[in-house]
Parts: structure tokens; C-alpha cells; sequence
């Protein structure tokens, strides 16, 4: 069963709607298309998923709010044969090489270190990770997930719904952003677990009622700043946390954080390779044993009990004449600012050190840069320090709650943050 907003729907409903799905737009036994989805409506996209699956076809997900033209370029960027843009009338896209026997969940990589990637993963690996990630996470076995992100997204998808349902449990999918709702509904459940994004973590956080405590939470995706990590840690019971990509799914939890850079134990269907200690910290390297090594381009290491440990992006790290600069550390000191609320560091080009950092911000209320330039002064060495600093209504994230620095550099580059908020000094 799983429950969508306020409405269940129960094994046979799904049975029977998939069914009628795969015969309308004529499903085979063994069907080796592969197909676009971008329904607004979460049970219609659910229900074709599972027929799709089960006709051991390939499926791209593509999140309900994808306008048109975009939703196409990604169903012809991945090779897709068949758009369907809610309806169930497909559009038939020009034939791919990129088509295969072999049904797979296809995703776009976010783009966090270019441009946008199709990963393709097949159902075998899908089952295993789902196995892996089951017998090895034992800690919300009598929980109720809880998924409040895009279940079009892996994590909403595979760890939110499949696990649930490998499980025995009804997955609770809530479709709506407002977090007042959200509160809601985990008040009238007995042990929720919640899956979402750390943005809508901390905002949670920070709407919880001071002696309240949200019981379990789960945060994937992204870092999360220090401060952001002390409001929702002392907000929930319990706090999980998972690492993965694109190409390998989930490869670590952490089944009691109590670091935000501690991404977890790796599940035992992998081999992740990396540095030993933070000194000797290194690129984490994933396998599953069979196929090609996947190169993850996150900075991390080992520790002696296994905890795998994330350090930054190899590509968001900031060479400042010789000297390394995470830009996590810039961020997590500007963020303890009283009134900033968000903030993220990357790199400029310097004729002079080759590299400075750049930083953009968000607060309360209006902050001149010369308080942040001061405040960092106090909480940074010199080669941290930013050089620009420029306050904006609202840190660019994804949808994921990822922030894409190549992004913000380039759209900074281009000259798109430099309207000055009101009252504030430039």
C-alpha cells in the first residue's frame, strides 16, 4: 500500500491501474522501449513506473514541474524513444543507439561538476541495492517513511518508496512544499521517518516548537552546513543520513549522526576506496566488483571504525596561491553570522593568487559586506577570506537542495547577482 497526500492506495489498485496502463499504450511481456514520464499527478506516474518495471522496459522520471521543451531535451538526451507528458498518448522521439534488451531506471546526473549526464543503472542493480540497503539498515524498521522530496529522484524513489515496500511498510508520499502541512502529518503518525531535502529539513527545524521533536529524520543530497546540522539534530530523535550518486545509488548511511561530514557506513554490496585519515584524504572510488570503478569526484577518507567521511568536491575546492580552501569552511563560518541564513563560497579567477574566493549570502535583514569581510577576519585565515561578497534574496539550490557552484560562478560571472539588495551596501 502506499499513501499519497491524504488518500491510500492499496495493492490491488496499483495491480490493477498498471495493468490498464500497460495495455493502453501496449506494454510488452519483454519490452525493450524506453520511455519518458512527466505526470503531475504522483499515482499516475507510480502506476505506469510499476507497469514499466514489471515489462522489464527502461524508464526516464522526470519531475512533475519539468516544463515542456525541457522535459523533451531530456527525454531525447537520454535516448528515450517515447514521451509521455501527461497523457498517456505518447510523443514517439526520433530513434537512439542509445537503445538496449536491458530495462534500466535512467536519471540525469544533477550537473553539480558539468553539464548534465544520462546514468543508466539496470533492475538487477536496482534489486540489489534495495537488498544491500534493507539488511544492512535495520534502525527504521518500525518507522513510517515518510517522503516528502521527488519521488521522480532516486532518493524519493528507490530509498523512500522501494525500500518501504520491500520492507512491508506504507510509505506516506506528501506532495505539497508547505511545511506546516508537512508538520502535520508526521504529528499524526507514531514513528515517522522523513525523507526529505536538508532545506526543507532545517525549515522544519527552525518551525519545530521548542520541546518538540520530530522523530526520525533522513538527509541526503548535500552537506549540510554546521549550523543547519545543529537546528535539525536537535529537532529530531533520531537523525540518519545517506551518500550516493547517480551511478551507484546509495553507498553509505549513517545510522546516528552526529557529524555532518560523517556520510556513513558503506553498504556491503559495494567496495569504496579512499584515503585513511583527513590528512591523506583522497578521491572516494566506488565498485560493485564487476563493472568499471565509478569516480565519485568528492574529497574524503576512511576512519579506523569505517565511517566514511566526505571533505568537499575535488571540483568546488579553491587553489588560493598553493593553498587548499574548501569552501564548506567559508560557509559554515559566514553562517554563523547572527541574521545570515544561507551562504555559498567558489572561486574566481585571480591574476595575482590564480584563485580567490567569491561568496554570496542571505539574511534576515540587510547586512553590509564590510561586517561579513570583519566577521570572517575573526573566524578565518587569510587565504579563506572572501575577496567579493555580495548579499541576495536567495542561495541558488536545486531542486535536490544541492547548490551547483559552476553554476553560481558562472551565473555570477555573467553579472546576474550583482543588483544590490535594498539597503544593503555594495
Amino acid at each position: 500500500m502506499i499513501r499519497i497526500d491524504d488518500r491510500l492506495y492499496d495493492e490491488a489498485y496499483f495491480s490493477a491501474r498498471s495493468a490498464e496502463l500497460a495495455a493502453e499504450i501496449g506494454l510488452g511481456a519483454q519490452d525493450t522501449g524506453r520511455y519518458a514520464v512527466c505526470f503531475s499527478e504522483t499515482v499516475d506516474w507510480l502506476a505506469l513506473f510499476f507497469a514499466i518495471r514489471k515489462a522489464g522496459a527502461s524508464v526516464l522520471p522526470i519531475h512533475p514541474g519539468t516544463p515542456y521543451p525541457a522535459a523533451r531535451k531530456l527525454a531525447i538526451g537520454a535516448g528515450c524513444d517515447r514521451l509521455f507528458y501527461n497523457s498517456l498518448t505518447a510523443e514517439v522521439l526520433e530513434p537512439s543507439d542509445l537503445l538496449s534488451a536491458e530495462g534500466t531506471l535512467l536519471q540525469m546526473s544533477s550537473g553539480t561538476t558539468g553539464a548534465p549526464k544520462c546514468v543508466a543503472r539496470n533492475w538487477t542493480e536496482i534489486d540489489a541495492e534495495i537488498e544491500s540497503y534493507v539488511a544492512t539498515f535495520r534502525e527504521p524498521e518500525d518507522m513510517t517513511p515518510v517522503v516528502a522530496c521527488p519521488t521522480t529522484h532516486s532518493y524519493g524513489l528507490i530509498c523512500g518508496i522501494l525500500v518501504a515496500l520491500k520492507r512491508g511498510q506504507t510509505p506516506v508520499i506528501v506532495n505539497t512544499a508547505n511545511p506546516k502541512y508537512l508538520l502535520k502529518v508526521l504529528r499524526e503518525i507514531e514513528r515517522p521517518l522523513l525523507y526529505s531535502s536538508p532545506a526543507i529539513l532545517h525549515t522544519l527545524a527552525r518551525l519545530t516548537p521548542a520541546g518538540e521533536q520530530i522523530h526520525a529524520t533522513m538527509t541526503s543530497g548535500t552537506l549540510l552546513p554546521d549550523p543547519w546540522f545543529a537546528d535539525i539534530r536537535a529537532k529530531s530523535r533520531f537523525m540518519f543520513q545517506q551518500y550516493g550518486c547517480s551511478e551507484s545509488g546509495c553507498i553509505a548511511i549513517n545510522p546516528d549522526v552526529t557529524s555532518a561530514g560523517d556520510m556513513g557506513f558503506v553498504l556491503p554490496h559495494l567496495i569504496a576506496a579512499t584515503g585513511n585519515t583527513a590528512e591523506d584524504a583522497g578521491e572516494i572510488v566506488v565498485s560493485n566488483g564487476d563493472g568499471a570503478p565509478i569516480h565519485t569526484r568528492d574529497l574524503g577518507y576512511r576512519r579506523a571504525d569505517g565511517m566514511l567521511v566526505f571533505v568537499s568536491r575535488l571540483d568546488d575546492m579553491i587553489n588560493v596561491s598553493g593553498l587548499n580552501v574548501y569552501p564548506k569552511d567559508v560557509e559554515d563560518a559566514v553562517m554563523a553570522m547572527p541574521a545570515v541564513t544561507d551562504a555559498v563560497a567558489f572561486r574566481k579567477a585571480d591574476r595575482f593568487a590564480g584563485e580567490r574566493v567569491a561568496l554570496l549570502f542571505s539574511a534576515e535583514a540587510p547586512v553590509a559586506p564590510q561586517a561579513v569581510r570583519e566577521w570572517c577576519s575573526r573566524h578565518l585565515a587569510s587565504h579563506q577570506l572572501p575577496m567579493e561578497i555580495l548579499q541576495i534574496d536567495a542561495v541558488p539550490r536545486q531542486a535536490n537542495g544541492k547548490i551547483s557552484r559552476r553554476d553560481v560562478a558562472a551565473r555570477h560571472l555573467a553579472g546576474e547577482f550583482n543588483k544590490p539588495i535594498a539597503g544593503a551596501a555594495s
